[in-house]
């Protein structure tokens, strides 16, 4: 497997999106942003530093899924979790995630997304299940390159077992979330998900009414009609069960 992370390594060194000195991270920061974490399923977290590739903050959990010890688990012990024939599909998602914040968004925005895609990784029983991956960059270094990142892993085989082989960058800080995106950067096929409209499926995904919905966001019934009948077709979902399901795995909610 050596060949491999050197391979997926190697996108974050091309792209001289790695730091050039250590950053510091906000204690408060990072405890919100745990606390506000919906499960669907196992998972552990960690934070990796892309100056040296060293990680903090491991949670217990990883004992369970993976079966390493919190305190001794390397980065490229995780990695080495990633199924051989998905590895190439993992360095083409970090590539098109750094692309696409560069091109689209615009590289100061990075603090302002969460990456989130799917690969299958190796538990701690030898077999293979598909995890949600999500990131979220928690510094940059004074030229705007990597510092720590949040990755949380998620057990998704119970939902599915067929990765949709795309990747999504969800909006923080009212910054507009895109899902469908192809490691070939196909841009015709991005869907894009406005503030209000990310509002609306997590209200959906709680089971709330139209008229429900409305009262919360405060706009009328019709408004909430449109916006998800609006929804349904940018996610091209029939239904609400078949939309939540898709927006789990996309990491919308």
């Amino acid at each position: 497997m050596e060949p491999e992370i050197n391979k997926l390594k190697t996108v974050w060194e091309v792209t001289e999106q790695k730091a050039a000195q250590s950053t510091l991270i906000s204690q408060l920061s990072f405890d919100e942003i745990i606390s506000s974490l919906i499960s669907v399923g196992p998972f552990y977290f960690y934070i990796i530093d892309f100056y040296d590739m060293s990680l903090s903050n491991v949670s217990p959990s990883i004992a369970e899924i993976h079966g390493f010890d919190p305190e001794t688990v390397t980065f490229d012990d995780i990695l080495n979790t990633i199924h051989p024939d998905d590895m190439e599909f993992v360095a083409k998602a970090e590539a098109t995630y750094i692309e696409f914040l560069q091109n689209k968004l615009g590289i100061e925005k990075v603090l302002n997304y969460k990456a989130n895609y799917s690969f299958r990784s190796r538990m701690k029983n030898g077999e293979y299940c598909l995890l949600n991956h999500q990131s979220i960059i928690l510094t940059i270094d004074d030229a705007g390159r990597f510092g720590k990142s949040l990755n949380i892993h998620t057990n998704i085989d119970h939902l599915t077992k067929t990765n949709n082989n795309m990747i999504s960058l969800i909006g923080l800080n009212n910054e507009p979330s895109y899902t469908n995106i192809g490691v070939v950067l196909d841009l015709k096929d991005i869907i894009s998900f406005s503030k209000r409209e990310i509002e609306i499926i997590k209200l959906i995904s709680e089971g709330y009414p139209n008229k429900k919905i409305a009262t919360f966001l405060v706009i009328s019934e019709n408004t909430v009609k449109t916006h998800r009948k609006n929804i349904y077709q940018k996610s091209g979902s029939k239904n609400s069960i078949e939309l939540v399901r898709k927006c789990l795995l996309q990491g919308l909610i």
